[in-house]
C-alpha cells in the first residue's frame, strides 16, 4: 500500500489558486443589477463534436419579455434545459432568480415557472384539479392553493372552463392552462418554450395579450423561445437572435434594425388629392430629390410611395428635402415616415452574415 505524500506548500497553494479560480468563475455570473433575473456568462453545451450552445452571454430583467428567436435546432431548448438545471453546461455558468441552476436546481425550480413546447395534463381531471395537483407538488397549503389557483385562472382567462375536463380543451386553452400551471407557485421568472405553436391566429393574439398583461401586473421576467418572428416582434421588449448555438444579435427591434437592417433608408410618403394620372409625375418629383435612389409608385393614389435613400444617408435630412420638394410643387403631404425593417427582414440578414449557420445543430 502506497502512502499518500503529505501536501507540500506548493500543492496547498495550487489548491487555493484553483478554488479562487472557481469562485471567480462563479462570480462572473452574478448580475450587476438586482433586477436581472436570468444571467449567463459564456454558457456552452457540447455533445461530442456538436456545439449546441456556444459562449452564450445573456441577461433578462424583471418586467420584460425577452424573445429568444431562432430556427428549430438553433439551440434554444438546450439553453432552457441548462437554465432549469435539467442538463449541465460544458462550460460557463448561469444564475436564475439568484441561484446557480447546476448547483441549486431545486431552488431554481421553486422560483421559475416553465411551459414546455408540448404541455400535457391529466385528461381525466379538470383544469382546476390539474392545478391543485401542481400546487401540492410545490408544497402549497390547501387554502393558499385555492386562492392562488383562482387568481391565475382569472389572469389567463380560464375561470369559465376551469371545472371541465382537460380532454375537452382546445390547443389554445391548454396553453393558457399551461401558463396558469407555471404561475401557481408564484414564480419570479417564466420560461416559455414555443408557447404559441399550433394555435390559430386569434388564439395567438389572445395568448400574447394575456402574457403582456401578466407581465405588466406582476413584474415577471419572461424568457420566450420561438421561431415565429411576427409573434416575437409583437410581444417582446428585446430579442436575441440565435443561430447555430450562437447569440448573434441582442436588442430591441429598432436596435437590431440598425445592426442588421438594410444599408439604405426606406421612407413612405403619402399625399392627399392625387389621382391616378398624377402618380407618374409625382414619382418623378420624388425621384429628383437629392439622396433618393429609387421610388416605387403605389397601385392606388391613396397608398404611399416607397422611397429608398442613399446608403449611409441620414433619413432626417432626406425627409426635410422631400417636404421641401412637396411644398415647392404644391403637393399636399399627408404622410412621411421612416420604415423600420420587419423582424423577418432583420433575421434573414443576420443569418446571411453567419455563413456557418445551420438549421439542424441542436434542439
Amino acid at each position: 500500500m502506497t502512502a499518500t505524500p503529505p501536501a507540500t506548500p506548493k500543492r496547498a497553494a495550487d489548491r487555493r489558486v484553483s478554488r479562487k479560480g472557481r469562485l471567480r468563475e462563479r462570480d462572473r455570473t452574478q448580475p450587476l443589477d438586482s433586477d436581472v433575473q436570468i444571467v449567463t456568462r459564456r454558457l456552452s453545451k457540447r455533445y461530442g463534436s456538436l456545439v449546441a450552445v456556444d459562449n452564450l452571454n445573456l441577461e433578462v430583467r424583471a418586467g420584460e419579455i425577452f424573445g429568444l428567436l431562432g430556427q428549430n435546432g438553433a439551440g434554444k431548448t438546450t439553453t432552457i434545459l441548462m437554465l432549469l438545471g435539467l442538463t449541465e453546461p460544458s462550460a460557463g455558468g448561469a444564475r436564475v432568480a439568484g441561484f446557480d441552476p447546476t448547483r441549486k436546481p431545486l431552488e431554481v425550480k421553486r422560483r421559475v415557472g416553465y411551459l414546455p413546447d408540448n404541455v400535457g395534463f391529466y385528461e381525466s381531471m379538470t383544469g382546476r384539479e390539474n392545478l391543485r395537483y401542481t400546487a401540492r407538488l410545490n408544497g402549497l397549503k390547501e387554502a393558499d392553493a385555492a386562492a392562488r389557483i383562482a387568481t391565475v385562472l382569472d389572469q389567463v382567462g380560464m375561470t369559465d372552463r376551469a371545472d371541465t375536463r382537460t380532454d375537452t380543451y382546445s390547443r389554445g386553452m391548454l396553453q393558457r392552462l399551461g401558463i396558469a400551471d407555471a404561475m401557481v407557485k408564484n414564480p419570479s421568472v417564466l420560461i416559455l418554450d414555443e408557447p404559441t405553436t399550433a394555435i390559430d391566429p386569434l388564439g395567438v393574439v389572445e395568448i400574447l395579450d394575456m402574457l403582456r398583461s401578466v407581465v405588466r401586473d406582476r413584474g415577471l421576467a419572461v424568457l420566450l423561445s420561438s421561431h415565429l418572428l411576427t409573434q416575437v416582434q409583437s410581444v417582446c421588449d428585446r430579442v436575441g437572435i440565435f443561430a447555430a448555438g450562437k447569440l448573434i444579435g441582442v436588442g430591441t427591434v429598432h436596435e437590431l434594425a440598425d445592426q442588421f437592417g438594410e444599408d439604405v433608408g426606406r421612407i413612405e410618403v403619402g399625399f392627399e388629392g392625387l389621382d391616378a394620372g398624377a402618380l407618374a409625375t409625382t414619382a418623378a418629383v420624388l425621384g429628383a430629390v437629392e439622396g433618393v435612389v429609387s421610388v416605387k409608385e403605389p397601385v392606388r393614389p391613396i397608398d404611399p410611395f416607397v422611397l429608398m435613400g442613399r446608403a449611409g444617408q441620414e433619413t432626417g435630412r432626406l425627409r426635410e428635402a422631400i417636404l421641401a420638394a412637396s411644398v415647392q410643387r404644391g403637393l399636399r403631404l399627408s404622410l412621411i415616415r421612416e420604415v423600420v425593417p420587419s423582424l423577418d427582414d432583420i433575421y434573414r440578414r443576420a443569418l446571411q452574415r453567419l455563413p456557418d449557420a445551420r438549421s439542424g445543430a441542436a434542439a
